[in-house]
């Protein structure tokens, strides 16, 4: 793998399309991480450029300074791509990588520094490099579909959270149903289909039973 492209501050500002001034500035607020410090010179890399084109992005779309720096905070304490998704974890579940501008037009400008920090506690987003990577298009793109209906992001995520409790559970559940034979790990990956199919004929039949009682 070829190595990070590196750049002397000046270069990095012109590559930015900002002054040095201006630089300086966002790293005296922290607004982007501190730079590979090579004696009395400090290096940057394509994260932090990529960083600076967020940040311009973020200012156009009429953000302050301050709830940049906020964003910056959260996504700075977000887990690495890597650790979240594991390797080589076996999944079903395809990832996006998005930026944060592009995370804004899914969440019609919802997003704001305590959804994005929920969202990396929770272990929807990871941080990756300059960008964020979402888990799973399907929890994204369901997400996205709720707050189109109305549903605020902070109350999708809330939920998210009692949901992944539950789905942790029954996962518990079916494996220690299925590997109390001693079977193995493939055992219950060739056995998962089985499992999703009760899970979400019963979620059926729950909702079956709420509208029901709504049509009363």
């Amino acid at each position: 793998m070829a190595d990070k492209r590196e750049y002397r501050m000046e270069e990095l500002a012109r590559e930015a399309g900002i002054t040095v001034r201006t630089l300086r500035f966002y790293r005296e607020r922290k607004l982007i991480p501190p730079p590979r410090r090579e004696g009395r010179i400090a290096w940057y890399d394509e994260d932090h450029l990529a960083r600076l084109r967020t940040i311009a992005a973020l200012l156009e779309r009429g953000h302050t300074l301050n709830g940049i720096a906020e964003l910056a905070e959260a996504f700075d304490h977000g887990r690495d791509v890597g650790e979240l998704l594991g390797l080589g974890a076996p999944t079903e579940e395809t990832p996006v990588r998005l930026s944060p501008e592009e995370l804004a037009d899914f969440f019609a400008g919802q997003d704001t520094p305590e959804n994005l920090a929920a969202a990396l506690d929770l272990g929807y987003l990871a941080t990756d490099g300059g960008g964020l990577v979402h888990i799973s298009r399907r929890l994204l793109e369901a997400s996205a579909a709720l707050v189109r209906e109305g549903v605020p992001l902070a109350d999708v995520l809330a939920a998210a959270r009692r949901v992944r409790e539950h789905a942790d559970a029954l996962a518990e559940l079916f494996t220690t149903l299925t590997l109390g034979t001693d079977r193995t790990a493939e055992d219950l990956q060739r056995l998962r289909p089985l499992a999703k199919s009760v899970v979400e004929a019963e979620l059926s039949m729950a909702l079956d039973r709420r509208i029901g009682r709504l049509a009363k």
